[in-house]
């Protein structure tokens, strides 16, 4: 294993869950951490907590999230490790949900992660000249089920899942480590933003059947596999409650 104190890190959708206990857990290994987030309030919170630049910014108006990236690498330096978060979960049965959700979704799980990755591919691939530089993109174990009212969010994540893929045959020959984890049910504010009443219902009890885990386990998967020595690429992860899966 390496050390992450030299390693300088770029968290998006990092006001809560996922990305905040990933901005956490990076910046006790030793990481520099940017955020970027919606939410300035939450974001200022996280960062306060753990030390970190921050810029608030939508991750689906690429003009602002490139703006934002180019603001904190002023701030903290060229990246080497890119944690493409941002996510959006809007189920609801196919032929009565809102059109506005899907290109939510899309724009925010495709759409975002190509801005965000486009935005610091030039510093991975610099970095990976003289040291580890990673990619990595957080899925969902979606990707891989077919579930009733998640047509449109599980194809989302099966894009992620073939994009990663693709990224990793362009820029694993140059050195980047692009990399997939696909979380299973993990506690986040995911659900929160679900307004379909019977999806909301079924999630829930869904939820009670697998109970989820920590956002921390994920943040311990993202840690461990950049602490990996840098000819080593863990190329994907499925992080799951053990009663999933």
């Amino acid at each position: 294993m390496t050390s992450l104190t030299d390693r300088t890190a770029l968290i998006t959708g990092a006001g809560s869950g996922i990305g905040a206990a990933t901005a956490t857990a990076l910046a006790a290994a030793g990481a520099r951490t940017a955020l970027i987030g919606r939410r300035a309030d939450r974001l200022a919170q996280v960062a306060a907590a753990t030390g970190a630049a921050h810029a608030s910014a939508d991750i689906t108006d690429r003009e602002s999230a490139t703006a934002a990236v180019t603001g904190l690498r002023d701030q903290v330096g060229r990246f080497d490790l890119v944690v493409a978060n941002a996510g959006a979960m809007l189920p609801a049965a196919f032929d009565t949900a809102d059109a506005a959700d899907w290109e939510r979704m899309v724009s925010t799980n495709i759409t975002g992660l190509l801005t965000t990755a486009r935005a610091t591919i030039d510093d991975l691939s610099a970095a990976a000249e003289s040291g580890p530089a990673d990619l990595i993109l957080i899925g969902s174990i979606g990707a891989h089920l077919v579930l009733p009212g998640y047509s449109v969010y599980n194809a989302t994540k099966a894009a992620v899942a073939h994009l990663t893929n693709h990224l990793r045959s362009e820029f694993g020959p140059r050195g980047v480590r692009v990399r997939l984890i696909e979380p299973g049910m993990v506690e986040s504010e995911l659900a929160s933003g679900v307004t379909d009443r019977d999806a909301a219902a079924a999630l829930q009890q869904y939820a009670v059947e697998n109970p989820p885990i920590p956002a921390s386990s994920i943040a311990d998967a993202v840690v461990w596999s950049a602490s990996l020595p840098a000819e080593v690429n863990v190329a994907s992860m499925i992080v799951l409650p053990t009663v999933q899966g």
